[in-house]
């Protein structure tokens, strides 16, 4: 099981702590945990509305692809540990181990698209 601490930028919203099991995308465990998390590919990796910062625990989820980081290029405000949530595959852990990752959602406000 994974423990995930999701932090939002350039808001006064409180970091918001949720966990997830293994083989969902980090889209997919802030969704499932009521985080709004824009994505208007529908999380195929054919936008970067689903951007978001790995603060911490980039060893537990898949390596960035060569089109992710294509699309990360055409992203707000890219960083080093910038990542397409839809694409952080959550890898399986040892029997018995738990995984923790920490995320920043960048300020959404200026995303112009359907929001889900």
């Amino acid at each position: 099981m994974y423990t995930i601490k999701v932090n939002f930028e350039g808001s006064d919203k409180e970091p918001i702590t949720i966990q997830s099991p293994e083989d969902n995308t980090l889209l997919e465990a802030v969704l499932l945990n009521d985080i709004h998390l824009n994505h208007n590919c529908g999380g195929v990796c054919a936008c970067t509305t689903c951007h978001i910062y790995v603060e911490q625990g980039e060893d537990y989820i898949d390596e960035i692809s060569d089109k992710e980081e294509d699309y990360i290029d055409r992203a707000t405000n890219p960083r080093l540990n910038s990542r397409l949530a839809c694409q952080c595959l959550l890898l399986n852990l040892p029997k018995g181990k738990d995984g923790f990752i920490e995320i920043i959602i960048p300020d959404q406000s200026g995303i112009i698209g359907h929001e889900h």
